[in-house]
């Protein structure tokens, strides 16, 4: 682009000169492949990025009421957390579930669950995200059976489901079956959305869970474009043509407090998939595009002067805008001890809208481009995660590397932690600046055992009005399908619409498949 004066560059209310400024003298144009600068040549001039709260706790009946709380504020999308039980395939009154309902995200059992979540919400007129792995297609079929309650046309539907279960191997750990039958649901679910649900994103490909347990930023880009090649090559293998699911792809990344760090990872991983798309696939620009919803690090968050964590969540929220995220969600400042209450859900959103309104961030495509520490940051990021993305080739890539990869992430957290042990990684707070902890307060929790007895009660009701001849029959057409290799998603909806519960279906795959054994 053509070179502009520090003189012509101050004028930030022009439109032009906000565009002729956004390059300096960086060849590359957002917009452009490889779309290292972003993947719209205007981006959040033309739209802000989406602001997509993520929230959930205890009963549908409670997250509901949290989920008009956020409408209400001004969150322009639903981001769905599931509770442990629900992400391990269990209902709430299975004995492995007491003391975990509710705790960390909804509990969903059954329809009827999903139906009080989404109360009084049209799902034609809101995008939904629901982070989930194992169950995916079990919750999408509940999410589908409420739109079509709703006479809601499948085609509308907007959002996205995780469905990346290879990074459950390889570093969060809520797997049920063995990888080849696990990888089969998610090209299931992906094959049923090219075909049903063409507005839906069937999968977002999470580097968020792998920072979290530990990695780099540069082995966070690598294992997840590692995981990124090998879906679409599962998915090809199906007969999907490229064209047609490629473009919904997406991914899902952390933002950490390094913020030139993190701003020139999310540039290096949009370039470094442009490439692999382009060259390995010879995919459209559209297909090339790395589409991603960011969360700010719930791991560096911390218990100790938790007041502190607001600073720490606007830097890492101010590194996924200068980055180029599509959508974003803001942790509360308490969440290092419990969920966050409403008036932290609050704040956490205010502080995307201050940053959208009042910062200039978004007036400009990529401002930082052009800066050599950035820019030399950015190339060496690619370069140590295209190492990684060889030595997983070579071992014949994401699903025969798990092993691999959760040994390299153990290795950086062990050293990340020792640094912080000995003080040569300082953490506000909690190595240095400490104060007295009895100063610490903590916002009042949830009465979640009351949760959990109200959800169970809801599901014995569910259970007891069923008709047992449908169970019977759902069951055994799932059955059916499971060994004759025919797509689960139809078989599953029809399921979920005749009140099998989430946790009957998964120990009916479980029978079928048998677990996975690390």
């Amino acid at each position: 682009m053509k070179e502009k004066s520090e003189a012509t560059c101050s004028g930030t209310e022009s439109d032009s000169k906000d565009q002729e400024c956004s390059g300096g003298e960086h060849s590359e144009e957002a917009g452009k492949f490889p779309f290292t600068r972003g993947i719209h040549r205007d981006m959040y001039k033309h739209k802000l990025w989406t602001m997509r709260q993520y929230a959930g706790f205890g009963t549908a009946e409670e997250t509901n009421k949290r989920y008009h709380y956020l409408l209400d504020g001004g969150t322009s999308g639903l981001s769905v957390a599931f509770d442990l039980p629900t992400q391990m395939g269990l209902d709430s009154d299975h004995p492995m579930a007491n003391g975990e309902v509710g705790r960390a995200g909804v509990a969903i059992d059954s329809l009827e669950d999903m139906r009080r979540l989404f109360s009084g919400i049209s799902l034609d007129e809101i995008s939904t995200s629901m982070t989930i792995n194992s169950t995916a297609a079990i919750l999408l079929a509940m999410y589908i059976s409420v739109a079509d309650e709703q006479k809601v046309s499948r085609v509308s539907l907007r959002g996205t489901v995780q469905n990346d279960i290879l990074k459950e191997y390889t570093a969060r750990g809520t797997y049920i079956y063995p990888v080849e039958e696990s990888l089969r649901l998610v090209s299931d679910l992906t094959v049923f959305c090219a075909d049903e649900l063409p507005g839906w994103n069937p999968i977002s490909i999470s580097g968020y869970h792998i920072r979290e347990a530990g990695s780099s930023a540069a082995q966070e880009i690598a294992f997840t474009l590692a995981n990124g090649i090998e879906y679409v090559d599962r998915f090809l293998k199906r007969g999907v043509a490229l064209e047609k699911f490629a473009p919904r792809l997406s991914f899902f990344f952390a933002a950490h407090n390094d913020l030139f760090e993190e701003v020139a990872k999310f540039r290096a991983a949009r370039k470094l998939w442009a490439q692999i798309m382009k060259t390995e696939y010879g995919a459209s620009d559209r297909s090339c595009w790395l589409r991603f919803h960011t969360q700010t690090g719930g791991s560096t968050l911390t218990a100790q002067q938790p007041m502190n964590n607001t600073a720490r969540v606007t830097i890492q929220a101010m590194a996924a805008v200068l980055g180029g995220t599509q959508s974003l969600h803001t942790n509360g400042f308490d969440e290092a001890s419990n969920l966050p209450t409403t008036d932290t859900a609050k704040l956490a959103l205010r502080t995307q809208q201050i940053i959208a309104y009042e910062s200039g961030i978004a007036s400009v495509p990529d401002p930082m481009a052009g800066s050599f520490y950035l820019e030399e940051l950015t190339d060496r990021m690619v370069e140590v995660a295209q190492g990684y993305l060889d030595r997983i080739t070579v071992l014949g890539g994401a699903s025969k590397a798990i092993e691999f990869m959760q040994k390299e992430i153990a290795t950086t957290a062990y050293v990340h932690q020792k640094n912080i042990e000995k003080g040569e990684k300082v953490v506000v707070g909690v190595n240095r600046f400490v104060e007295d902890k009895k100063k610490e307060t903590f916002p009042e929790t949830a009465d979640y055992f009351e949760l959990e007895r109200s959800q169970c009660l809801n599901l014995k009701e569910v259970k007891a009005k069923r008709d047992k001849k449908k169970i019977e029959q759902a069951c055994d057409d799932i059955r059916l399908a499971v060994r004759s290799g025919q797509n689960l998603m139809p078989f599953l909806i029809e399921a979920v619409k005749a009140n099998v519960t989430l946790g009957e279906i998964s120990k009916l795959l479980i029978l079928e498949w048998g677990e996975y054994q690390p």
